[in-house]
């Protein structure tokens, strides 16, 4: 077989089979394929599609082209959640340990920030000492021990994608459907998944914007999982507004740790996490119904068991042994913190929640290029939420700065991020929906 003949073929609409799918994903990963032919395959794939076949096919070749973790000695399932991104999503943090404390084993492989949106992995690294990179030995005594760890994708683990998804991401194709399946899909079946649940954001601080085109990713990660033989169900979330009330590094570990403890719990978030939370305890047959699920996840919260759990974790990947208890006094804080004064009385009628996320960017919470350096104390809090009535001057956030220029800069970018309305806006449930087979 030939490189050239399999892009060809894709760029003439054919359905490539098996054999081809894994000679390509093959040559990606030991460098065989050259970046020019991944870039034309990538486009062929972006202008022709892929049938479900297809996807699944190239999902299996890329989970094949390095390690398959192999869980098989836990005495109970294994299962994740990923996210598609959002901000002030900081749910992994809650999740995992809340999933964990009912019986489930949770290796959570996790990502960096990526445009707007924050990434687990960099608010996780605002806890000193934490190794977001371990070794397979301290991963695999992190999920023994503790039931859980969020880690970093490793070296070893479909290092096709990791090649394939660099390359999309300069060629403009990183936003098909196909690729973008088989992309997420292949590190969760390297993980040695036994279940996966996807929650999957629409809005305006979401990649998909419409709800349509985050159904149709939705529909296409169930289906294909499910076809490589990864039992998966998908919720589909509103992110047209931060789900937590803070954005950022710390602040948002801060804010999960606060949630673990019962000290605050946020709403929205507080529904979503527990959605996701009976979704995945009924995919791993630690329940039977929603409503056992969820209470089951409730009443592990409420005991503070999934607090202690997320504390055992951290100790075991390098951080504080009291983190828990401590967190304030370990986490990074930013020199200055300002309010946000309301422009104008009234409802808060709308959130330009990327904008917030790109606010949180600017002032070095983010990146703009790979080799960039995160500032993990800066971010937003107390950030408003549709409904919040509010008079002229009124905070809508706080700021967390390095300097008064970020943070001036900061405040005019949250001001023009909302709108308000002279009547308070119906409620929106966060949950639009679930998609199963």
């Amino acid at each position: 077989m030939l490189p050239q003949e399999i892009i060809r073929a894709k760029r003439d609409g054919r359905v490539l089979g098996s054999d081809e799918i894994a000679f390509f994903a093959e040559g990606i990963a030991s460098g065989a394929v050259s970046e020019g032919q991944i870039a034309a395959f990538a486009m062929a794939v972006f202008f022709n599609g892929m049938s479900r076949d297809e996807a699944v096919g190239l999902t299996l070749a890329m989970r094949d082209s390095g390690d398959v973790l192999d869980w098989s000695a836990l005495p109970g399932p294994v299962i994740d959640k990923h996210s598609t991104g959002g901000v002030g999503d900081n749910v992994s943090l809650m999740l995992a340990p809340i999933v964990a404390a009912c019986g489930a084993y949770v290796p959570m492989i996790s990502g960096r920030g990526l445009g707007h949106t924050g990434g687990t992995l960099d608010k996780m690294d605002s806890i000193p000492g934490y190794i977001s990179q371990p070794d397979k030995t301290r991963f695999v005594r992190a999920v023994r021990e503790a039931g859980c760890a969020i880690i970093s994708q490793t070296a070893d683990l479909a290092p096709a994608d990791k090649r394939f998804y660099s390359i999309r991401d300069v060629t403009a194709t990183v936003e098909s459907i196909p690729l973008i399946t088989a992309s997420i899909l292949s590190k969760k079946l390297a993980a040695g998944l036994q279940g996966l649940v996807l929650d999957v954001k629409v809005g305006n601080g979401a990649f998909m914007a419409r709800t349509r085109d985050a159904t149709a990713l939705a529909e296409s990660l169930v289906a294909v999982a499910n076809g490589a033989g990864l039992p998966t169900t998908a919720l589909l979330t509103d992110m047209n507004q931060p789900l937590a009330l803070a954005a950022g590094n710390a602040v948002e570990v801060g804010n999960a740790v606060d949630f673990l403890t019962g000290d605050r719990r946020d709403a929205r978030l507080e529904e979503v996490t527990l959605a996701l939370a009976a979704e995945m305890l009924v995919t791993a047959g630690l329940a039977q119904t929603p409503r056992e699920a969820m209470e089951k996840a409730r009443a592990t919260l409420e005991s503070g068991r999934a607090a202690e759990i997320f504390g055992r974790m951290v100790a075991l990947l390098g951080g504080p042994n009291d983190f828990i208890s401590r967190a304030a006094h370990y986490l990074p804080a930013a020199p200055i913190v300002r309010d946000v004064p309301s422009p104008q009385k009234g409802f808060v009628g709308s959130i330009e929640t990327r904008t917030l996320g790109l606010a949180v960017v600017a002032l070095g919470g983010g990146r703009t290029r790979p080799e960039d350096t995160i500032d993990h104390a800066v971010g937003l809090t107390a950030l408003q939420p549709i409904g919040a009535e509010m008079e002229r001057g009124d905070p809508l956030a706080l700021v967390h700065a390095r300097d008064e220029a970020a943070a001036e800069a900061a405040i005019r970018a949250v001001q023009t991020a909302y709108g308000f309305v002279p009547l308070r806006p119906r409620a929106i449930r966060p949950v639009k929906r679930r998609i199963g087979v």
